[in-house]
């Protein structure tokens, strides 16, 4: 793996942690690296829209509009893919602060 292969995976190791307590800011950067796939990430626009979704449901804003834009480049199926994988991100977070 190349240096800057291996940079760019450090950048999206280094955010999932935070993505995936809830960090919006985390969750918005993940979903900005999968769906330009960049940072490290496959170019993944379920992946993404997971990571936009949560970032939303977290209040940020930016998120809902880039969200919205990929979308329309989904089909019905990808997207509801993408939201299963965020409620159950969601309800892992809610067991844990329980």
């Amino acid at each position: 793996m190349g240096t800057s292969l291996k940079n760019a995976q450090l950048l999206l190791d280094s955010r999932l942690p935070a993505a995936m307590h809830g960090d919006g800011n985390a969750c918005y950067d993940l979903g900005v690296a999968y769906s330009t796939g960049t940072d490290g990430a496959d170019y993944d626009l379920v992946e993404a829209h997971k990571w936009f979704n949560l970032a939303a449901v977290a209040g940020n804003a930016l998120a809902q509009a880039a969200r919205a834009e990929i979308a329309d480049d989904m089909s019905a199926r990808e997207i509801a893919a993408a939201q299963r994988a965020a409620r159950d991100i969601l309800a892992t977070n809610q067991r844990r602060a329980a």
